[in-house]
């Protein structure tokens, strides 16, 4: 993958999954990081996306209560994506 030398912050949204889980290449990586240190927005929307999944990953089923369990599956049932 051929990497711009600078990324933009939608760039940055789009690849924090990837970079989060350690998908990326190494020249995107260090791409993304030095966006990161240049732009404080971006540092703060990675770190939050970094310490929702961490928090959401310690959530079994079996600690949700039977409403909340029904609430969610169906708000994913219903979940519309907005046109592209």
């Amino acid at each position: 993958m051929t990497v711009p030398h600078t990324l933009s912050c939608n760039e940055i949204v789009e690849m924090v999954t990837d970079y989060l889980e350690g998908d990326l290449d190494q020249p995107t990586a260090a791409a993304l990081e030095e966006h990161l240190r240049l732009c404080p927005g971006c540092d703060r929307y990675v770190d939050q996306i970094r310490e929702t999944v961490s928090t959401l990953g310690s959530i079994t089923s079996e600690s949700l209560s039977p409403q909340a369990q029904s609430d969610l599956l169906e708000a994913f049932r219903t979940f519309k994506r907005p046109p592209s």
